[in-house]
């Protein structure tokens, strides 16, 4: 009922300014800090974790500044999922597309790490180029199916399941598609490698290094960064990484976190914090949350 309730409040906000629609999700972030308890200790503890030089009151200032731009993001899927394709093109522009345009014509893996506007990026991208990328069912029907609408409206993206593994997307990169790549969850250590974020030993999936290796692809990453006073997003494309992979699986891991951790430390308040990030540990250590 609730998800329901949410979904309408998103729908009914694709006809206000864009202005509102940010002050509007500013406000469900302040009520998100303050009533989601569990998720904003996740949010405490990563910040603690990853920023230890800062004072408390500075991780909770920047914990606060998180749950506002992520509440923005959630209610600016209004304009994402139901506006017109010529409101959509306008919320999110698109920056230093020359990095992608070098090296089209061969198979591409477009790196988008999880920062607050990363559907926006991925949506806006999706409509200007052919892309597929990974999807995870939603366990909630409604939710699920806003979702794939939201995905799939302009573009005719492919979406390929998670669990079907690595080889259709393989045969998308084949068959022309570049594709938008989530790197940067914890899916535990079955799937994962143990490679330093923000000093912390973290798992992480190497899946990036083995695509750009099978399917001979050339890495660009594409990072979405939120607009102040709810002017919208750009999705900023970064040049092809030269001299990858290089085979080492761990380095080319370990290159790809470097990456996401300087990209954080640019804009830390949009970086998803409320994932439990480091929740698979080496043996023997602790639990974290």
């Amino acid at each position: 009922m609730l998800t329901r309730l949410a979904l309408g409040l998103i729908w009914l906000a694709q006809w206000l300014p864009a202005g509102a629609i940010a002050r509007l999700g500013r406000g469900i972030g302040w009520l998100g800090y303050r009533l989601a308890v569990p998720r904003r200790k996740v949010v405490l503890t990563n910040l603690r974790l990853c920023f230890p030089g800062l004072t408390e009151a500075e991780r909770i200032a920047l914990a606060r500044r998180h749950f506002s731009a992520l509440g923005r993001a959630i209610m600016e899927r209004a304009v994402m999922w139901y506006a017109p394709l010529e409101r959509v093109t306008q919320f999110v522009r698109l920056e230093e597309v020359e990095h992608f345009e070098a090296v089209r014509g061969r198979p591409v893996l477009l790196l988008a790490p999880h920062f607050v506007g990363l559907d926006m990026g991925g949506v806006r991208v999706a409509i200007a180029w052919r892309t597929a990328s990974m999807y995870g069912k939603q366990k909630n029907p409604a939710l699920d199916a806003a979702m794939r609408h939201g995905r799939e409206r302009f573009g005719d993206p492919v979406l390929i399941s998670r669990q079907d593994g690595i080889r259709p997307v393989v045969r998308a990169l084949r068959d022309g598609f570049a594709f938008y790549y989530l790197p940067d969850m914890d899916f535990g250590p079955r799937e994962s490698i143990f490679v330093p974020f923000f000093g912390v030993t973290t798992a992480t999936v190497p899946a990036l290094a083995r695509l750009a290796q099978v399917s001979r692809a050339r890495v660009v990453p594409v990072v979405t960064r939120q607009l102040p006073d709810g002017e919208g997003y750009a999705a900023k494309f970064y040049p092809a990484w030269e001299d990858f992979p290089t085979g080492d699986i761990e380095a080319d891991t370990r290159r790809m976190n470097e990456f996401i951790e300087a990209r954080v430390r640019e804009m830390p308040e949009q970086y998803y914090w409320v994932h439990k990030r480091f929740k698979t540990r080496p043996a023997g250590q602790a639990r974290i949350y």
